[in-house]
């Protein structure tokens, strides 16, 4: 059994392709699971979106601490494979994150959304946690500008979907990009 420490130190060389999560997983690998993996596998998230929050469901995902939260602010390699993360999972989705004609990132429906919705779009579905641990990471690591159009896309779907999706999901999102947002 590893300690949160040893956990916390593999996140870094995780996230650069230097090193393997507990699994033995680089992070490429991981990247270019097809949809089914992505969905059926459950152990994978806390690695690709560390939170400062211990998980629930795997007592072997790494928590970020202080130094690991700079490296991610500071480092370019970092906010970049974070940014490929994010666009693996968007497309699962259904979304896509893009750049619209003022330079500005936006995140929205891809031409797959009617076919990928059913696959995740329904109410008390165990996507809307990883969601929620998605915002609160890229808020943390400074992504902050992702984390609000993300965010602005989930309100949108909220909007449409209100029924699957539910007001107390939604507010678990709010939270995350506001309570971050806020620091």
């Amino acid at each position: 059994m590893n300690s949160e420490k040893q956990l916390t130190a593999m996140l870094i060389p995780f996230y650069l392709g230097e090193q393997t999560d507990l699994e033995g997983r680089k992070i490429q690998e991981v990247w270019a699971w097809d949809f089914e993996e992505l969905e059926c596998a459950h152990d994978y998230i806390q690695w690709l979106f560390p939170i400062a929050e211990k998980s629930t469901f795997n007592p072997n995902a790494p928590v970020v601490d202080e130094t690991v939260i700079q490296a991610f602010q500071r480092d370019p390699r970092l906010q970049q494979n974070l940014q490929r993360s994010l666009s693996v999972m968007l497309r699962l989705y259904g979304l896509q994150c893009s750049l619209n004609e003022a330079g500005k990132v936006v995140v929205d429906k891809s031409e797959d959304y009617p076919i990928r919705k059913r696959e995740w779009l329904c109410l008390l579905d165990h996507n809307y946690l990883r969601i929620t641990r998605i915002l609160k990471c890229l808020t943390l690591f400074g992504l902050n500008e992702e984390a609000q159009t993300f965010y602005a896309c989930l309100r949108q779907l909220y909007r449409e979907e209100r029924d699957q999706i539910g007001r107390e999901t939604f507010q678990y999102w709010t939270d995350a990009v506001e309570a971050f947002s806020a620091v």
